[in-house]
């Protein structure tokens, strides 16, 4: 079974730049977006064999989630019953037979940390949404989490301390997390591997010089681990700021 998740930054441009290529090419089971930045009727996207689920933002051109799946989900849940996070579009939750799939688009702490005490009520909700789950059957959740957890998850470790992504309130909202009984999927296979990211700046040649942020996950609940076949980060793929992730998995 192969997953998807992407940023796309905007479907409509991403689209323009090579999106159905890369979507069609992938044949993935489950292919999550996140930032689609439209509202309902603004794109037709014509997926064969796949089923739509979209969560728009109340704010035009503005975040937005959507999943692409070839199974039908027993169950679709828009947010998490949060007034602010589901007129942001940004929680999609999919019930399979199998298993529970959480599709984020983690809100930004923004430069000056405006944010960053929303962000952080945001992760605690977020955290109880999946231990919930989990209680249940198992979870996989994906997404944009905008957080690089450990330094070796970002180009510039010790510029970046405290500044929003990397601090040290987020990055333990991601341990605690992972201490619950959840699993990055990348670091279970590559604990040690450098140079992995998968957002860059648009600033003048960062992503040629590959400096990046690993921002985007795939997490698996821990009891999933031994049905784990690989992790990737598609970096090569262009389209957006961001690029794809990819789990394979085995529960079929």
């Amino acid at each position: 079974m192969k997953l998807i998740s992407w940023n796309v930054n905007g479907i409509r441009a991403c689209v323009r730049k090579g999106f159905l290529d890369y979507f069609n090419e992938m044949d993935a089971d489950i292919f999550c977006i996140q930032e689609t930045k439209l509202q309902e009727g603004q794109i037709e996207l014509d997926l064969e064999n796949y089923y739509q689920y979209w969560n728009y933002a109340t704010k035009k051109g503005y975040s937005g989630t959507a999943v692409f799946t070839k199974r039908k989900p027993l169950s679709v849940m828009y947010g998490v019953g949060m007034e602010t996070e589901e007129a942001e579009g940004r929680i999609l939750t999919l019930e399979f037979e199998e298993f529970y799939l959480v599709n984020v688009y983690t809100p930004n702490s923004q430069r000056d940390l405006a944010r960053l005490d929303f962000r952080l009520a945001w992760e605690e909700r977020i955290s109880a949404h999946l231990q919930t789950l989990d209680a249940i059957k198992p979870v996989i959740y994906c997404g944009d989490l905008n957080v690089a957890h450990m330094e070796i998850d970002l180009k510039n470790p010790k510029p970046n301390k405290g500044n929003s992504g990397f601090t040290e309130e987020e990055r333990e909202k991601m341990t605690l997390l992972l201490q619950s009984g959840f699993v990055d999927t990348f670091r279970y296979f590559y604990p040690e591997k450098e140079g992995t990211y998968t957002w860059w700046s648009y600033m003048n040649k960062v992503r040629e010089r590959n400096i990046g942020w690993r921002i985007d996950y795939f997490i698996v609940s821990d009891r999933l681990k031994d049905s784990l076949k690989d992790a990737h980060i598609h970096s090569h793929v262009m389209g957006s700021d961001h690029c794809p992730v990819v789990l394979e998995i085995d529960l079929m």
